[in-house]
């Protein structure tokens, strides 16, 4: 008789912790990140009233006959199935697309969180509500060693990007074969010396009296020649192709007074000009050179890196973001602020960039929002709820029962 009132106990105790649970998830149904928990039940040791006996040639087996002795909290789950996508605009928040964490450093403590909305702090770096510092790898001269070791994720507004002298460029296009001699077209193209400053070179390709062949003239911004002796292009009249290719790369040496600040020549490759019977439409592709530039913003890319943006126009890689992986984050320690840290069951973390190793994909202006479904939890909110009630009842039946057994003599 006993055994049913702490068998009903035992059920309003774990029914209260579901309750407890439930509760919870609803509490962060939009909480960033959140993934929401659910309980599991199971049965304690039973009593055993009679022992099954083995059948005999003259008699069937008996089955055990025993009697639970209640019920008990197996464990608490976490479910990591994705939360929804919720776009915010802002380039500070993060999304991760499938399995990983987000590494954090958090005084003398790593952990990991799903929560990927960041901030700045006064030092530039990228960290969580709380202050725990985003980490990564941070590039070097625009390279990005991920096989080291992790640091703060910084994103350092108003760092200056050195200059770099023009080495190489070139020009693409036709020239008309149907040109007369002593025509010609102008093409600018811009070369930077060492000191970063821009050169409005022009370049005059001119047709000489000799069939399929055209002499290139440079000149800089105040109309002083840059090659001497002008260059010779010779093109093969069957194909229209330059004749020899290796001969149309000339190393340009700039005169003075441009080579004042010029480490060295100048690659220029005019091997991809051709001439065919269409107009003429020679354009300059790029140099590799480029003048001082400051940070200005950035962008994140899907594997995680964060590529500024800087005044020159352009791009560099600054840092990548860190994912760890569990193999089994279940097995995580909840430390708060939607943070976890490693458990005796977690297995050992695995640090790798965004898209290997097993780590998802990253994506800049969205966050995770938690995967609590409100339908699910009201009606585990429902059961728990009878549950707790009909475990009440049951010890008011067996307090009813006592109270009989007491008042049999009266």
């Amino acid at each position: 008789m006993l055994r049913s009132m702490f068998s009903a106990i035992s059920g309003l105790k774990t029914h209260q912790t579901k309750l407890d649970v439930v509760g919870n998830n609803i509490a962060n149904v939009n909480t960033v990140g959140y993934k929401s928990s659910q309980t599991v039940f199971q049965d304690t040791l039973s009593q055993v009233l009679s022992n099954g006996s083995a059948p005999t040639q003259g008699t069937g087996g008996t089955n055990p006959a025993q009697v639970g002795l209640g019920v008990q909290l197996a464990g608490i789950t976490t479910n990591w199935t994705q939360g929804s996508t919720q776009s915010t605009g802002r380039s500070t928040d993060f999304l991760i697309s499938g399995d990983g964490f987000f590494v954090t450093q958090s005084g003398n403590e790593q952990l990991y969180t799903r929560a990927g909305s960041f901030d700045f702090d006064g030092q530039g770096r990228l960290v969580t509500p709380d202050g725990a510092i985003l980490q990564g790898w941070m590039a070097k001269g625009g390279v990005i060693d991920s096989n080291g070791p992790t640091g703060d994720l910084t994103v350092p507004y108003g760092a200056v990007m050195p200059p770099k002298a023009s080495a190489t460029g070139g020009f693409t296009g036709n020239l008309s074969s149907g040109t007369a001699a002593t025509e010609g077209i102008e093409t600018p193209i811009t070369m930077y010396d060492a000191l970063g400053n821009a050169h409005q070179i022009t370049a005059t390709f001119t047709k000489t009296a000799t069939d399929n062949e055209w002499t290139v003239a440079l000149t800089d911004e105040n109309g002083d020649a840059v090659l001497t002796p002008d260059a010779t292009i010779a093109f093969d009249p069957a194909t229209g192709e330059v004749d020899d290719p290796a001969a149309a790369v000339l190393d340009v040496t700039p005169n003075a007074p441009m080579d004042a600040s010029w480490p060295g020549p100048i690659t220029l490759d005019f091997s991809k000009i051709t001439q065919f019977g269409a107009d003429s439409a020679v354009k300059a592709t790029p140099t590799d050179g480029y003048a001082t530039g400051t940070l200005q913003s950035f962008s994140l890319s899907a594997d995680g890196t964060v590529v500024g943006v800087y005044s020159n126009s352009l791009r560099q890689d600054v840092g990548k973001l860190a994912l760890a992986t569990f193999a089994n984050p279940s097995g995580l320690e909840k430390a708060g602020s939607s943070s976890f840290r490693p458990g005796n069951n977690s297995g050992v973390v695995s640090i790798s960039a965004a898209g290997t190793g097993g780590a998802g994909t990253l994506a800049a202006g969205a966050v995770e929002m938690s995967n609590v479904d409100l339908s699910e939890e009201f009606t585990s909110l429902i059961i728990a709820q009878r549950g707790f009630q009909a475990n009440s009842r049951v010890i008011t039946a067996s307090d009813e029962v006592l109270q009989d057994l007491v008042q049999l003599k009266r």
